[in-house]
């Protein structure tokens, strides 16, 4: 790996979820797992439930799929890759750097989200959003890079359904990665975005604003798939494994993600 692109993978890696691993070469062996940042939540519980039930640690790097995916062909060490879509999977596996295709989890919800004190009413056909935008209300709105990030091609096709695109595209602040999207949708002078429903309908969202869900119909849908990668050691297969059983089906739902039946 060269030295610019170990720096840039450095840089991702900050963001990592440690998963209060104990100091020496317990830690140093956990494996690394590449996560879409709309599994945050939903990630953290899974991960420590894992660790409960199987006595096995895994340290999980969030951020933008196709940034990940750029990573990973880059030689990041990554043993497990879960993303918000399936085309971003698909071009690993083309490339030849996953065991097979992997296997569709969950499914992906948008939401549109009003911070505290926005004059945006939210509705789930963007009404309110379209009202405001009409009337010269709308000064910044959140939503995450259409080229690296699933829920931000979905949130573009969305804007471009209800015939908003054109008008709120200067008015765009753009996320590198859905989870940089909920940040700027809650600070600054947004008045809001199009956001992952598995985000704002977390705990840490609870008294940030309110949100409505966007139906599924009205998007490109956002099967999200996995693949281990071709690195993948053991704990990793099981861990992949694990995601694919009751308990993490359970925590994904309750996250708000739809599960394969």
């Amino acid at each position: 790996m060269t030295r610019r692109r170990l720096q840039a993978w450095a840089g991702l890696a900050a963001v990592a979820l440690l998963l209060d691993l104990p100091e020496g070469s317990a830690a140093q062996r956990a494996p690394l797992v590449a996560a879409a940042a709309s599994l945050n939540p939903a990630m953290t519980d899974i991960a420590k439930q894992f660790e409960r039930d199987r006595r096995l640690r895994v340290e999980v790097v969030f951020g933008a799929s196709g940034t990940l995916t750029r990573q990973i062909r880059d030689g990041a060490p990554f043993e497990l890759f879960l993303a918000a879509d399936e085309e971003f999977p698909n071009q690993l596996a083309a490339a030849g750097l996953t065991r097979g295709a992997g296997v569709v989890y969950a499914e992906g919800r948008l939401a549109l989200f009003a911070p505290t004190g926005s004059p945006l009413a939210v509705d789930a056909r963007l009404d309110g959003l379209a009202t405001l935008l009409a009337a010269g209300g709308v000064t910044r709105f959140a939503i995450a890079n259409p080229e690296v990030a699933p829920y931000g091609r979905a949130a573009e096709a969305l804007l471009r359904k209800r015939g908003l695109w054109e008008g709120i595209r200067p008015r765009l602040v753009l996320g590198d990665s859905i989870a940089q999207a909920a940040q700027f949708a809650t600070t600054g002078n947004a008045v809001g975005g199009l956001l992952a429903y598995s985000l704002v309908s977390s705990q840490a969202f609870a008294t940030r604003g309110v949100y409505a869900v966007i139906p599924p119909s009205e998007h490109p849908p956002l099967r999200q798939r996995m693949v281990l990668l071709e690195r993948a050691g053991p704990i990793t297969s099981q861990f992949y494994e694990y995601l694919q059983g009751a308990a993490a089906r359970r925590l994904l739902e309750q996250h708000g993600f739809t599960v394969p039946k």
